[in-house]
């Protein structure tokens, strides 16, 4: 049993310590609820997270990996890369798949070489063209097919205005399914394929997370797209160039279908206007297409005007009949002539809508445009005939505003003054959006939580950024509902800066207080995520105060939990322990048994650590009572065999005893070996203590039977029962060699206590004072660094009673 405390800085370069966090994260568990799970040390968690612990018993692993619920190949893995053999990446959710590229004329050909260079050639490879030539369905048609080819699949991101290199990080560790970007290397191990499209939008961001890439994972294909190359050593440039055009002398709708230009022209013209050009036509849809360069994106908006406009129409719009017109005016001029089609209102719905940096869903909208337009259905309707939305994938956040649209739209709205409008606006319904999200990240959601927060990343920290400087409550308000998301995606120092910076702001101070205590709890939960929680520890105490002024119940709990593990972790036990009673009380009087068994968890341990048996058994009794009441078989199970250890500790072996066989009865039903191994060496430990070595012999058996690990690594809990044995027998030497052993195989991967009973049991069992003296050192050492009083037993013990 530990206290409820958070990992201080993870170690990413420690590939089991990066596997358990994840696991534990995506459970939605601390790692004081981890710790209760799996009766093991919050000590033993932390420890192995940040990679102070690198070989931690088999036992311990099994332990924390059905703690976890792991299953299957999961669990095999998770046991293999603590034993060093692999490591295997951290799978939070499956890898993204990416949406569908829809129909793709008129590049056949190039899509053929490039599906073939793609199979031969890892490394990066850059699509390279003008603005609608068409680089991202070129590039979105050769996922579809290479994720057939390559055994590592293909998954893709979009560039964000202005990403900086660890929010492309993000999101390429999202779409993978990965926790932290060292796993990618495991991700991209067999060979992949990474889609990188709009890399014109923050190219130092992308060069620098590419450079990366090609470092971790040799064998990943990255194929991007963007206007220009980027620039990278060894980069493959693949040009793509406007459609092949009809000659000026084609006559006939039979021409029009054999140049790609004029063939994409005559798909998109018959989806919108139901019907095929006459002959008559054939002549202005040729100068059309050629006016438009060939730009696939320009073709595509003119031809859905389609319901509205001829041929000849539509050409009559682009001013001198012959001329051929620049690439970038090309599309801008289709987009003008697009958005001249829209009435009023929905002209102001899409200048809202170009704030939106990425994909968005009906929901965003429809609270994006609630003072705009009442039926955003209507609207989406419409403008997805136009081509100024495009849906891309199936999920709920499916719609994009193209680039060259948004550009435009943005520009009118500044135009028209109301840009900041538009932004604040967007940042309440991001502020909401988090706020619904926001409790989902603390449950068995968590996983579900942090893809729907992962989907929208690039508006939210584009919202961030604007709301800080527009309408900074707002941004407080967006904050304050990000430290778990920020924290499971590795952004403890960037979320703490961001919620510091705005909590500063002068203009916040006014802010709802319950808003402001989130932000406040939030800085302390990031600081400690890096080692920096003592020095916000003020923050802590000012929103449990924060909280309980405004009746805040769910807040003042977590505040409370979270300041506890702050105590814990500078020392201050007694500190530690009145935040504990006060979570007990609280959870108590609104009925909250979870809180409440974790709180009961938490002050077990202190007692334990003072001595106080009887106070742990009390607290145990509550969390039997509790569990049965809500009929977690789990944690009731654990209890009892806390229980069973601390009337150990007490002496109390018969009883021990009773309790420890109860508990492997219910293990029966959860089918659970590593809980058994934890209660079968309690009971061992029993028998040996009562002076039934015997009794304890045949349950060592078991335990060695089922001992794992490579042969030479001695297992903890046995060497502590052959120990316990061989002094009940009277061979003092032979205990103490033993105890010597377990202390060993204990450091630094179980509690502290555990390494407490080995060195008492080395103190009662040496025949040499110098022995009894060196190890009585250590006990003194640890004890006082640890905070721990021994128990009576111990202490007579010690004192060779």
């Amino acid at each position: 049993m530990g206290p409820d405390s958070e990992s201080r800085e993870p170690s990413a370069a420690d590939g089991f310590g990066a596997l358990l966090r994840g696991h534990r994260l995506a459970a939605g568990l601390t790692q004081a609820e981890l710790a209760a799970l799996a009766e093991v040390g919050v000590r033993t968690v932390r420890d192995l997270e940040a990679g102070r612990s690198v070989r931690p018993q088999r036992s311990t692993v099994e332990l924390l990996g059905q703690a976890l619920g792991l299953r299957g190949r999961e669990f095999t893995v998770f046991v293999a890369v603590a034993r060093g053999r692999t490591q295997p990446p951290v799978l939070i959710a499956e890898p993204r798949t990416l949406p569908g590229a829809g129909t793709l004329l008129g590049r056949d050909a190039d899509l053929e070489a490039l599906i073939e260079h793609l199979r031969r050639t890892p490394g990066v490879t850059c699509l390279v063209g003008l603005a609608g030539a068409g680089k991202s369905v070129l590039a979105l048609a050769a996922a579809d097919r290479i994720r057939l080819v390559l055994p590592g699949g293909a998954v893709g991101v979009k560039v964000a205005p202005d990403d900086t290199e660890s929010a492309l990080l993000d999101s390429v560790c999202a779409v993978a399914g990965v926790a932290t970007p060292d796993q990618l290397a495991e991700a991209f191990r067999a060979p992949a394929m990474l889609l990188v499209d709009s890399v014109d939008r923050s190219r130092a961001a992308t060069a620098a997370v590419l450079a990366r890439l090609r470092v971790l994972a040799p064998e990943l294909r990255v194929l991007a797209a963007g206007r220009a190359p980027i620039g990278l050593p060894g980069e493959q440039v693949w040009p793509v160039a406007p459609l092949a055009l009809p000659p000026e002398s084609a006559t006939t709708v039979g021409d029009l279908q054999r140049y790609a230009a004029s063939a994409l022209f005559l798909d998109r013209w018959i989806r919108h206007s139901g019907r095929l050009p006459t002959d008559a036509e054939v002549g202005a849809v040729v100068d059309l297409v050629r006016r438009l360069a060939g730009l696939p994106l320009a073709i595509e908006l003119a031809a859905a005007r389609g319901r509205v406009l001829d041929p000849s129409e539509m050409l009559a719009r682009f001013g001198d009949v012959g001329s051929v017109v620049d690439a970038a005016e090309a599309v801008r001029t289709a987009v003008t002539a697009s958005y001249r089609l829209l009435t009023p209102i929905h002209r102001q719905a899409l200048r809202y809508l170009a704030t939106f940096t990425h994909r968005w869903s009906i929901e965003l909208a429809e609270d994006l445009l609630a003072e705009v337009t009442p039926d955003v259905v209507v609207l989406l309707d419409r403008l997805t005939d136009l081509g100024l939305v495009t849906v891309r994938g199936q999920g709920a956040a499916r719609f994009v505003v193209l680039d060259s649209v948004r550009e435009y739209a943005i520009e009118q709205a500044e135009a028209a003054g109301e840009l900041t409008r538009a932004r604040r606006r967007h940042a309440v319904v991001f502020a909401r959006y988090a706020a619904r999200t926001a409790p989902m990240l603390s449950g068995p959601q968590l996983t579900a939580a942090v893809a729907r927060l992962d989907d929208v990343a690039g508006n939210l920290w584009s919202a961030l950024a604007h709301a800080a400087t527009d309408d900074p409550h707002t941004a407080l308000c967006l904050a304050s509902k990000l430290p778990r998301w920020w924290r499971f995606r590795g952004r403890d120092v960037q979320g703490r800066t961001w919620l510091r910076r705005l909590l500063d702001d002068p203009r916040t101070l006014d802010a709802d207080p319950v808003i402001r205590a989130w932000a406040l709890l939030g800085v302390a939960q990031l600081a400690n995520e890096h080692g920096a929680g003592p020095r916000e520890l003020p923050s802590a105490r000012e929103s449990v105060r924060l909280f309980r002024e405004k009746g805040s119940i769910t807040g003042e709990i977590t505040a409370r939990t979270v300041l506890f593990a702050l105590c814990m972790s500078i020392g201050d036990y007694d500190a530690a322990r009145e935040q504990g009673q006060e979570v007990l009380v609280l959870a108590g009087r609104t009925g909250r048994v979870r809180d409440m068994t974790i709180a009961q968890s938490n002050l077990t341990w202190h007692d334990i650590r003072t001595g106080d048996l009887a106070a742990a058994q009390r607290r145990l009794a509550d969390v039997d009572r509790l569990t049965a009441r809500s009929g977690d078989l789990r944690l009731r199970v654990v209890g009892r065999i806390n229980l069973a250890e601390v009337l150990r500790l007490a002496g109390q072996f018969t009883e021990a005893v009773v309790v420890g066989t109860q508990a492997l009865d219910l293990l029966g039903e959860l089918g659970d070996p590593s809980h058994r191994r934890r209660v079968l060496t309690t009971v061992a430990l029993a028998r040996a203590e009562a002076g039934e070595p015997a009794e304890a012999d045949k349950i060592l058996v078991e335990l060695r039977a089922s001992t794992p690990g490579p042969a030479g690594d001695e297992d903890a809990s046995c060497a502590v029962v052959e120990a316990a044995t061989a002094l009940a027998r009277g061979q003092r030497m032979l205990a103490f060699s033993w105890y010597a052993t377990a202390a060993d195989a204990y450091a630094g991967g179980h509690d502290v206590r555990d390494v407490v009973q080995c060195l008492v049991g080395m103190v009662a069992a040496a025949d040499h004072e110098t022995d009894r003296q060196a190890a009585l050192d250590r006990l003194y050492a640890l004890t006082e660094r640890a905070g721990i009083v021994l128990t009576d037993r111990e202490r007579a013990l010690v004192d060779g009673r």
